[in-house]
């Protein structure tokens, strides 16, 4: 295959909720919700909705009793990782089996397609049909010449379409756009270039990046101020990613009121993220705890550590750690973060779109 170079992103349409639809067909069309163990009394966000929830206003990260209440006649159903990972292996498979396909995967749901063709929109539909024929499932695909464009392409697909944006037609569509709906700036960054002046993504293409370097530093204003220009790496890179932690959290039902019930929460939270860690064979350098109080209020202490495989030191560590809660504030969620070396080949500054804090 010859032509010019492009980049597709897939993202597979409402990922989840399609896959419990494939396992369910009665439940097409209906407002279905994801998240826990599906029990809206319980403690527990949404993890995804259907377009049909979403359309009520429920979406990822709202606690599920909120979202049953915006939406009586929803569907509850609980997370089943397993699930997913196996419909996402399929899907990525697939990917890889296309014509002079070089895969970049972000997540379960999404990768980067690095392709050299005359028409990346017949290309772009050739790998929706075969997604669709290998797992049931729709995606959109966003075409562009940089990562950030391909990327930002997709929301303007969906679903399941395809959508081009390249240096041609980057200001034209995303000009007039609030600098919350690049990839890579959220509401808080946003908030900031505001105070500066920068209000949309022309404001930001055109601004001089040492004009943010004040406000977010040397690395990342210049970095903002490429991705308000849609700018960057134009290449997809098939190396595997290699996680730099893992990390484990815990919502109670009851609040932990007692410092027993602590202790015995970080003991067994350390044990489970040891279990992820030791199938890394690599050392831990860090530790970060997470601890959200009654009624939300959510507070992180990390730590450096020397590199250790020792349990005993990890779980000490950890609890040195604990010493920094607050005693008598009623606990909702303990999370734990163990950071590992990095093996000396691994990928620098490329991070997964699931699984982090």
């Amino acid at each position: 295959m010859s032509g010019i170079r492009w980049v597709l992103h897939v993202d597979l349409d409402q990922f989840i909720a399609a896959v419990e639809v494939l396992r369910r067909p009665e439940l097409a069309g209906k407002p279905i919700i994801v998240g826990g163990r599906g029990d809206p009394t319980e403690r527990a966000v949404v993890s995804t909705a259907s377009y049909e929830a979403r359309a009520f206003g429920v979406g990822s990260g709202m606690p599920l009793r909120i979202a049953a209440r915006k939406v009586p006649d929803a569907v509850i159903l609980p997370v089943d990782r397993e699930a997913y990972l196996a419909a996402s292996e399929t899907v990525m498979a697939t990917l890889r089996s296309q014509p002079g396909a070089t895969v970049q995967v972000l997540g379960w749901d999404e990768a980067f397609v690095g392709v050299e063709t005359e028409n990346p929109e017949a290309y772009a539909r050739e790998v929706q049909a075969a997604v669709l024929e290998r797992t049931q499932l729709h995606c959109s695909v966003g075409i562009g010449d940089t990562l950030v464009r391909a990327k930002v392409a997709t929301g303007f697909g969906k679903p399941a379409g395809v959508f081009r944006l390249t240096a041609a037609n980057w200001l034209e569509v995303m000009g007039t756009r609030p600098t919350k709906d690049l990839w890579g700036v959220g509401t808080k960054v946003s908030g900031r270039l505001a105070k500066l002046g920068i209000n949309t993504v022309a404001e930001l293409a055109a601004c001089d990046p040492q004009d943010l370097v004040p406000e977010f530093g040397p690395r990342m204003g210049p970095w903002y101020a490429e991705l308000g220009r849609g700018d960057g790496a134009s290449v997809v890179d098939d190396t595997p990613w290699v996680p730099r932690g893992h990390s484990r959290e815990t919502t109670f039902q009851r609040d932990l009121t007692e410092p027993a019930q602590v202790d015995d929460a970080l003991r067994e939270l350390t044990a489970r993220v040891l279990e992820d860690v030791v199938a890394e064979g690599r050392p831990v350098v860090g530790l970060t705890l997470k601890i959200r109080y009654a009624p939300f209020f959510t507070k992180t202490h990390a730590r450096k550590i020397p590199e250790t495989f020792d349990r005993h030191e990890i779980l000490a560590r950890t609890l040195d750690l604990a010493a920094e809660i607050e005693a008598g504030r009623p606990i909702r969620l303990l999370g734990l973060r163990a950071e590992m070396a990095m093996p000396a080949d691994a990928r620098k500054g490329h991070t997964p779109t699931r699984g982090g804090w």
